[in-house]
This record gives C-alpha cells, sequence and structure tokens, in this order.
C-alpha cells in the first residue's frame, strides 16, 4: 500500500515525538465559579467526587458566621458545624442551592468531611468532632479549653449521597492512651484524600496527637482497610519528628504503585514534605522536603498520567496554587507554579481537592474570602 505525502509527514511527526518525547499539553486557568455562598454561614473544607453519570457531589462544613452575632472572628470549632453536601449535573457551572445533611454528629460540632468514591460506586466520608466544654474554673498557669476533641468517625453513602449510614468509628491509635473528655479513646482521624489501591485495599494516613493536652503537636501514620473501610488495621509511621510536627495528609498511589503521601507541616516554614511507600505500604521511606510553602494538598491524576497537585496558600498574596507532577511524582520543587486564585481577603482559605471534567478538564473545590468577607466555597476550572 503507497503512501500519500501527508500520510508520511503525518507518520514521520508521530514517530518522531514518540522518540522525542511529545512536550506534555498545557494546562490553564479557564474560569471560577461559585459552589455555595451563604452569608448567615461560614463555609469551609470542602471535597468533591464525580459519579459514575457525570453528576459532581460537593461535600463541606457548614456552620453560623458568630461575626454575625458579635464575634470578633471565625473560628474553626463550634458546637453547631455539620456536614453538608450540593450537587452539578452541569459539570460545575451551576450548583443545588440547599444544601442536602450528611450528617450532625449528636455531642458535637463535625470538621472536614473527606470524601472518597470506591470502585463499587459507594461513598466513605470521614470526619472528625469537638465538644463545646462547659465553663469551668481555669488556673491562672491552665486556662480551661472551650473544646476537647472527640476524634475521628465515618459515614458511608451506597446511593450517590442521598443517604447516609453511621457514623462508625475507627479504632485509635495502637501505643497511644489519648482520651476524650468522657475518658474513651480517641479514634484514628484526618483531614485529607485516602486513596483506593490496585489491590482494592484502602489507605489512611492519619494524624494523631502526641498528648492528650491539646490536638497538638502530631505525626502521621498509615492505617489500611481491607474491606472496604468497615475495619482498619495498623500498618507503620508515615512521619515523626521531635521538632517538626506533620498532620494534615493526602495520599496518592503512582502508576508503579508507590504511595505518596503529600504531608502539611508545622515549625517548618509551612513547607510541604512527601513521604514514599515503594511496599505497598509496610514502610515508609524517610521523609522529604518538597521545597515549596502552601497547604494542605489533593493529588489528581491526569489522563496522561501526571498528577495535578493543588493547595492553599496561606500567605500573601493569599490564594489557591497548584503543580503538575510527573506520573511518578518525582519533581515537587522544579515543577512550575500555577496561581489559581492571588485574590484572597486573608489566610483563612484554601483547603482544596479536585476531580476530571470532560474533555480532560480539571475542576478544583476550596473554601474561600474576599476582603475577609463570607467564607464560601469557590471553584476554578482549569484545561
Amino acid at each position: 500500500m503507497s503512501l500519500t505525502r501527508a500520510q508520511f509527514l503525518r507518520g514521520a511527526a508521530l514517530s518522531s515525538a514518540a522518540v522525542l518525547g511529545a512536550r506534555p499539553p498545557e494546562i490553564r486557568k479557564l474560569k471560577d465559579v461559585v459552589v455555595y455562598q451563604d452569608k448567615r454561614f461560614y463555609n469551609a473544607f470542602p471535597s468533591i467526587v464525580r459519579r459514575p453519570d457525570g453528576e459532581l457531589l460537593t461535600a463541606f462544613r457548614r456552620a453560623p458566621d458568630r461575626r454575625l452575632a458579635g464575634a470578633k472572628a471565625c473560628s474553626h470549632t463550634d458546637a453547631n458545624s455539620y456536614l453538608v453536601l450540593v450537587r452539578s449535573r452541569d459539570s460545575g457551572e451551576t450548583w443545588t442551592k440547599e444544601p442536602e445533611l450528611i450528617h450532625a454528629h449528636p455531642e458535637g460540632g463535625s470538621q472536614d468531611p473527606c470524601m472518597v468514591q470506591l470502585r463499587d460506586g459507594s461513598i466513605l466520608c470521614t470526619s472528625y468532632t469537638w465538644y463545646q466544654m462547659p465553663e469551668v474554673q481555669a488556673s491562672a498557669d491552665r486556662p480551661a479549653p472551650r473544646f476537647r476533641f472527640l476524634g475521628g468517625y465515618i459515614v458511608r453513602s451506597q446511593d450517590g449521597g442521598r443517604s447516609w449510614q453511621g457514623p462508625f468509628y475507627p479504632p485509635p491509635l495502637p501505643g497511644r492512651q489519648l482520651t476524650d473528655p468522657f475518658g474513651r479513646l480517641i479514634p484514628v482521624f484526618n483531614r485529607g484524600a485516602m486513596c483506593q489501591g490496585r489491590d482494592g485495599r484502602l489507605y489512611w494516613v492519619i494524624h494523631y496527637s502526641k498528648s492528650n493536652e491539646r490536638l497538638y503537636p502530631s505525626d502521621v501514620h498509615l492505617m489500611i482497610s481491607a474491606d472496604g473501610g468497615r475495619n482498619w488495621t495498623y500498618s507503620c509511621p508515615v512521619a515523626s519528628d521531635d521538632k517538626i510536627e506533620f498532620n494534615e495528609t493526602s495520599l496518592y498511589e503512582t502508576p508503579k504503585g508507590d504511595l505518596v503521601a503529600f504531608i502539611r507541616t508545622a515549625n517548618f516554614d509551612d513547607h510541604t514534605v512527601v513521604a514514599r511507600s515503594t511496599d505497598r505500604g509496610k514502610s515508609f521511606q524517610p521523609w522529604q522536603d518538597a521545597g515549596f510553602q502552601g497547604h494542605p494538598h489533593y493529588a489528581l491524576r491526569l489522563p496522561d498520567n501526571r498528577v495535578w497537585l493543588v493547595y492553599g496558600y496561606r500567605h500573601r498574596p493569599f490564594g489557591i496554587r497548584a503543580r503538575i507532577l510527573d506520573p511518578e511524582c518525582t519533581n515537587l520543587a522544579s515543577a512550575p507554579e500555577i496561581v489559581l486564585r492571588d485574590d484572597g481577603g486573608s489566610g483563612d482559605l484554601g483547603y482544596p481537592w479536585a476531580t476530571l471534567l470532560p474533555g480532560g478538564r480539571i475542576l478544583s473545590v476550596y473554601y474561600f474570602n474576599q476582603a475577609d468577607g463570607p467564607r464560601y466555597i469557590a471553584g476554578t476550572i482549569c484545561g
């Protein structure tokens, strides 16, 4: 069979690209969207999943904005915070107006709903709870805490978020006898993404306090579930240090099968750090400084196996940033930084999560404020 000149040139170009390595497509910001906003509420800490039929679910924590009643500032602890979600059927352009309740904990305020969609279509959502303490007499050197920590819990949906079962409580961290105000051992918890590995197991990096006095300082450890999150087994430490503390962590499995943990730090100039497991979570290599600031993180696999790493930026100019990593997440420091937003009104913003849209576009959702106004759930579409 003879080839036309156009066919020959096209084939030669494809062959050259395969040999030389084709330049990956550039990803640019297309637009910002508002996911949910109501000036009566402090809306924060979203996560997002895309259902098999294309419907998008964004979960977030909603609480009254106490500043409207005279509070000096917004607070991340509130006895009336609870988990809700909104939906979009047009790839994030518009969203349902009235949020649906995921869970209101009977004992305290819930935080940070972190959803993961399993291969069977079910959705797990992890959260954790604060308990408002009664007013008690405090000593001069030991102020009475307004809130005490109750630990983590999980709820599950089998019908696309229409109904939820639970809460189910994971175990405490072995070897640490940390208790809540009622003397119960505190279940493990985390703000960040767990991942379902190619082996079907769930891998969850949790963070846990080192003392019973307060939530921090903390370190991070790996829990594994072989039954879809119903039962959890402790595996190994992920990162710990005497001076630097590690907390909110998202986990990602590379095409090669490595587990890469993207970890928020304190006492380390807000540097991101990463820890890697090459043995299916039996152990993690020593953590490494990623070389940039920002927290917390979410890692999304793109159609060409590159990784969209999005994170909050709580330094001036406040906003949301991202990097595009190679498939094995080895170019953290050298990957160019993409500024999605730089118009934030204060550092009380961020906590992004992301999903793919049709045509390879990316929707990153996060909470945001402008001019220190009401906190709302926003999104940025890139492509």
